[in-house]
């Protein structure tokens, strides 16, 4: 929607739109999430905490072409038959932003319902590849910065020493693009290493998944030394990572990120404990950095008719809660409102509603109690991805956020009274009924407080 659009918006000639903005980190679930939400606002049988589908006033959803010719189209059908289809599976995760709107049509309620026909509300999702979010905050950063801060935080990561290797047999005193290829392939290496064991911040996010930049100038420079910085390599790398800010990250903001209403956060919580310490100071950390990108707050009424929005409502959803027994959901929550505290404490004070959940958009698994070493444990039982089933107990979460936080602060290496567990489940077979979207955990208290004040 452009600013035309967003000026009929402003004025009332058209009818409301909310742009809501799906993002979060690789293996947080952002397509699963959406293709849930949306089946589940197609067909409200299990929305009961969505107010609006529980009293009737959310009267039809439908889907619509998108606003934006040049975004592709988010796949939902696809997606939603790879998941409940006859061999369900994961659907294959975000690879560029997509765009999907969805029409709600909504009877007014209270007094106005009597003489006020019913309403058309359009809900534009949009799917960003989490890869990307990290790339927002170098936009405050100059290729020093960046080289320094990269460098530090590498060298408990897998696949440092060779990129280190690499650098050492790197003759800066001159610019061969051979050399600087070979450079940025032995780093981005590093990246996938580091992704793959657990950890968040891994920048420049493009390198991870580059699409049409693959081999292109603008991916192709590394993080450097001081001494190399000086070099004719080191003013080649910092120019293009100047090109990478300017071509790559500032459209990215400048056409989507910045265009945002409504936000929703996905964290895989339960991954990062389970990769150990570091792993969860390192998400925490990334995620506070990257809501710096967005702005939230109430935008002024003439900011708003000029079509700069603001975000006024953030979702912190710590994914995969069908992992756990519900009972220590609320202790999976508590350790994701204080992850974000900082991140939360700047939203809040800025105006914004925010709001951290425990969510599952596709529930994979059931409930039961198993007996080990004369204790009963709260399990759950699921289909594993090679297809057998188990009953699995991840352990007892702390009840202080503390015993996980603080550890991790202070750069422990591990867990001292805990072992946090966790396994891949697919998703399981069965029978939608007429009226019913896919199992969840939450995904309609998390549709409430998103949208809910609108229907």
């Amino acid at each position: 929607m452009g600013i035309a659009d967003d000026l009929m918006q402003g004025l009332g000639i058209s009818d409301p739109v909310i742009r809501l903005g799906v993002t979060g980190l690789s293996r947080a679930g952002k397509t699963v999430f959406i293709t849930s939400l949306v089946a589940n606002l197609l067909d409200r049988g299990r929305m009961a905490a969505l107010r609006a589908a529980a009293d009737g006033s959310l009267k039809a959803a439908w889907l619509q072409p998108q606003p934006d010719d040049t975004v592709p189209r988010f796949d939902y059908e696809r997606h939603l038959a790879a998941m409940t289809g006859p061999d369900p599976h994961w659907p294959e995760g975000t690879r560029h932003v997509s765009q999907l709107r969805l029409s709600l049509r909504i009877q007014p309620r209270g007094l106005i319902a009597g003489w006020r026909g019913q309403q058309v509300l359009h809900l534009d999702i949009v799917d960003y590849p989490g890869e990307w979010l990290l790339d927002l905050r170098l936009m405050e950063k100059d290729f020093d910065q960046w080289s320094q801060e990269v460098l530090a935080r590498m060298e408990r990561r897998p696949g440092a020493g060779d990129f280190r290797a690499a650098l050492a047999a790197t003759d800066p005193a001159r610019f061969d693009e051979t050399a600087a290829q070979a450079l940025a392939a032995a780093y981005t290496r590093h990246l996938h290493l580091a992704r793959e064991a657990g950890w968040s911040d891994c920048t420049p996010g493009r390198f991870l998944m580059p699409g049409e930049l693959d081999g292109s100038p603008a991916l192709t420079f590394t993080p450097l030394p001081p001494e190399m910085r000086a070099t004719p390599l080191g003013r080649e790398f910092a120019r293009r990572f100047g090109a990478y800010k300017a071509r790559v990250v500032k459209p990215f903001f400048r056409d989507h990120f910045a265009r945002i209403d409504r936000q929703v956060v996905l964290m895989d919580v339960l991954g990062a404990i389970h990769a150990g310490p570091p792993a969860v100071e390192d998400m925490r950390r990334a995620m506070a950095d990257i809501l710096t990108a967005f702005r939230p707050g109430r935008a002024g009424w003439l900011a708003q008719l000029l079509g700069a929005r603001r975000v006024g409502r953030i979702l912190f959803a710590a994914t995969k809660a069908d992992h756990l027994h519900h009972i220590q959901h609320p202790r999976l929550t508590a350790i994701t409102a204080a992850m974000l505290r900082e991140a939360r404490d700047r939203a809040d004070f800025s105006g914004a509603r925010t709001e951290a959940m425990s969510i599952a958009s596709l529930r994979t698994t059931t409930e039961e109690m198993i007996r080990e070493a004369g204790e009963d444990l709260p399990a759950v039982r699921g289909t594993l991805m090679d297809g057998r089933q188990a009953a699995f107990y991840p352990g007892d979460l702390p009840a202080n956020p503390a015993e996980l936080l603080v550890p991790a602060s202070q750069g422990a290496t591990r867990w001292l009274d805990g072992d946090y567990a966790i396994m891949d489940f697919a998703p399981a077979p069965g029978t939608l009924r007429p009226g019913d979207g896919p199992p969840h955990i939450r995904l309609d208290r998390a549709a409430e407080f998103l949208i809910g004040d609108r229907l």
